[in-house]
């Protein structure tokens, strides 16, 4: 049976539309950063080239080696972590070219430093991507997390946001930084901006 992140990790991947606490635990993603307006080219560029890896190790029974431990699994939703530059944090207004980003897919646990070679392997045989050397694999903790499910346009996410600040306040938590997290559980190509759905998250901590 195929596993489905949507079923098997719904606490941190299908949230409510209220603000929530989870303790997300440690994960493995490929990683690759960037700066500047998500709506450009370079954006979709970083989003391919992560996309492309993340097939090379679904697909590697078919291309003739099975990981150890390896199971069919859905390939998981990319995420962002999201901040400004010191120009943007000053500024009135919302400048999405002052945005830095981190975008990511999280991968499986059988996936090692050596499956992670040989989909980097494939990538560069198959169709070489001017990215892909800036692409990373890492591991990451968020632990104690503030979520909710935002559904609607991007640009309407500081609705969402006040209602997480509000949680936040009056359940003595802090944000332990100014970044954010989004996880697009819907492909914003294919389905209207009205009906976007987007996991929303902050690291938290209690206040002392």
């Amino acid at each position: 049976m195929k596993y489905e992140w949507r079923k098997k990790e719904k606490d941190i991947y299908i949230p409510k539309q209220q603000p929530q606490l989870v303790t997300v635990p440690n994960q493995h993603f490929f990683m690759i950063q960037g700066q500047g307006n998500p709506n450009n080219e370079e954006f979709s560029n970083r989003i391919n080239v992560l996309y492309s890896l993340a097939y090379a190790v679904r697909m590697m029974p078919k291309q003739g080696y099975t990981p150890e431990g390896y199971f069919e699994y859905t390939v998981y939703p990319l995420e962002g972590i999201w901040d400004l530059t010191e120009k943007g944090r000053q500024q009135d207004s919302l400048d999405k070219n002052e945005f830095l980003y981190t975008i990511m897919i999280k991968q499986p646990a059988f996936v090692t430093e050596e499956v992670v070679e040989r989909a980097f392997e494939h990538v560069r045989k198959k169709k070489a991507h001017p990215l892909l050397d800036e692409v990373t694999f890492n591991s990451m903790e968020e632990g104690l997390s503030v979520q909710m499910l935002h559904v609607g346009p991007y640009d309407d996410e500081p609705k969402t946001f006040q209602k997480m600040d509000e949680f936040i306040a009056s359940n003595q938590l802090e944000r332990m930084s100014l970044t954010h997290k989004e996880i697009y559980l819907s492909d914003f190509r294919k389905v209207e901006a009205s009906k976007l759905k987007t996991v929303l998250r902050y690291k938290v901590r209690q206040k002392i």
